[in-house]
């Protein structure tokens, strides 16, 4: 499968049977954030793997909307960024979880990001500094964003080069 192919097949999954992720496709999902490019090679990005059906329950709360499905996920790898180490962090961050989100569909792994930096909670709490603490986390280490993973229940259409919107390309010449 080419990678316009993955990008095609790439879905937001948020409904995920009970099945386990084989190790072997988690490990391809880890790698491929490993593998993300980062500014000037710094690589501020660590991935916890959080498989606890109880913090994963915490963690479908920490938002006002948006998160609850985490609960039912099978994994999730929060992607916590050194802010020390660069302050590129945000861009790194994305750019892994997208990485990440790719690999889970080319492996047949249904995944969907859950955005934590600048969210509130219901009670307008950061979202990002209750995801902290339920991980236990300093201040400096930075969350833009979870991949909840788990095997996709259903089956999602994937897009077609129709699907896109050609209108969003411009040309300066």
């Amino acid at each position: 499968m080419d990678l316009l192919d993955v990008m095609l097949k790439r879905r937001s999954v948020r409904k995920y049977t009970d099945e386990e992720i084989p190790t072997e496709k988690l490990n391809r999902i880890l790698q491929a954030g490993l593998l993300a490019p980062t500014s000037r090679k710094l690589k501020p990005c660590n991935f916890l793997v959080i498989e606890n059906k109880e913090t994963l329950n915490k963690i479908s709360k920490s938002k006002a909307f948006g998160a609850s499905f985490v609960k039912n996920a099978n994994k999730a790898i929060a992607v916590i960024a050194n802010s020390k180490v660069s302050d590129t962090w945000i861009e790194d961050s994305s750019i892994a979880l997208a990485f990440m989100h790719l690999m889970a569909a080319e492996q047949d792994v249904g995944s969907c990001w859950i955005q934590i930096h600048l969210r509130k909670s219901k009670l307008g709490k950061s979202s990002e500094d209750i995801v902290r603490d339920i991980l236990g986390i300093d201040d400096y280490f930075r969350i833009v964003g979870i991949l909840a993973l788990g095997i996709e229940d259903g089956h999602m259409e994937a897009y077609t080069l129709d699907d896109i919107d050609k209108e969003k390309v411009h040309y300066l010449r």
